[in-house]
């Protein structure tokens, strides 16, 4: 029997790409998507006719009783108070939300003020990453978008000891990040031919990157006139030691069996590259005599930064090949 699959929050841009990612996954089905709000009538999804032809619901926690998956594509002040409940009664819960990320009590106070103590905290789902730690995992948090990009370039260099001074991170992101609500900075004659930094020291991604890193950095995102992908240019310094041939072998050896990680090393990545797909490239390159680097690293936001990125974490946690479903 297949895995029968929950999606919750299945309206917005990320849970359609959860029904489309699990309808073609060759050993788990979608049982049931609905929205986050009760009292909803059935209905389609036109665009994902012939994908999956099964009716969206209204919210109702009941209707989860039987599946093997929930993903929560929710706010994280939904999730808060959903997940619990789930993991509860037994599910196994990947949450798409910020809500579970931070460790750190007082951190997670600051940006996620709903989100309560867990008796047993979610693991983080940086597949590359954490793989031992997803292993059987009955609650994943799934990381956000921007730090999935950062992290991936980034997290390898660290634990070499690679890195030293300041990280500057400016991370660029199509309109689709910003999710389906409706509000003035969305609408197309505000975001066309147009380019916005945002969130500067104020970006609950800037602390979980910093989290994971355990160093600081400078996080500031843009909103870009397009529909999908995040492209995050980085710059810092390198010790002494830390050549172009001990930068690409620190990420070849970390990323030797990671199906879903591209080194370019001195090619620069494109959203175009990478956009419809599961891939996160990474290109570098170093100014030896100033031991200035520059990473850049990208990914489609809605795939390898959400929905994509969730699927491949329910694969490590089930046992299951992590690309079945997304190749």
């Amino acid at each position: 029997m297949k895995l029968q699959i929950g999606i919750v929050g299945a309206t917005g841009y990320v849970g359609q790409e959860l029904i489309r990612l699990v309808a073609r996954h060759p050993r788990a089905e979608v049982a049931v998507a609905m929205t986050s709000s009760t009292g909803e009538e059935n209905r389609t999804l036109p665009a994902l006719t012939d994908i999956w032809d099964g009716d969206l619901s209204g919210f109702d926690i009941d209707l989860l009783a039987d599946t093997d998956v929930v993903f929560l594509a929710l706010p994280d002040t939904v999730s808060a108070e959903l997940a619990p409940e789930l993991l509860s009664k037994g599910r196994r819960v990947l949450d798409l939300s910020g809500a579970f990320r931070l460790r750190n009590a007082d951190v997670r106070r600051r940006w996620y003020p709903n989100t309560p103590d867990l008796e047993h905290p979610a693991v983080y789902g940086l597949t590359e990453r954490r793989r031992d730690q997803l292993r059987e995992a009955r609650f994943v948090s799934c990381p956000g978008c921007y730090p999935t990009a950062a992290l991936l370039a980034l997290e390898p260099l660290v634990a070499a000891g690679l890195i030293t001074g300041e990280i500057t991170i400016d991370a660029k992101s199509g309109i689709s990040g910003a999710g389906r609500q409706l509000k003035l900075r969305y609408h197309f004659s505000e975001c066309h031919a147009n380019v916005v930094p945002y969130g500067i020291f104020a970006h609950r991604h800037g602390a979980e990157i910093e989290q994971e890193l355990e160093h600081e950095v400078t996080f500031v995102p843009h909103l870009m006139p397009f529909d999908r992908g995040i492209l995050e240019t980085i710059y810092t310094r390198v010790t002494p030691r830390a050549s172009t041939a001990a930068i690409g072998e620190v990420l070849r050896q970390a990323y030797d069996d990671a199906p879903f990680v591209r080194l370019r090393a001195d090619v620069v990545p494109e959203i175009a590259h990478v956009a419809y797909t599961n891939y996160c490239d990474i290109g570098w390159t170093l100014d030896a005599a100033t031991g200035r680097l520059v990473i850049v690293s990208c990914i489609d936001n809605l795939l390898k930064g959400a929905a994509g990125q969730a699927l491949q974490c329910m694969n490590v946690t089930l046992g299951l090949d992590e690309r079945e479903g997304l190749g």
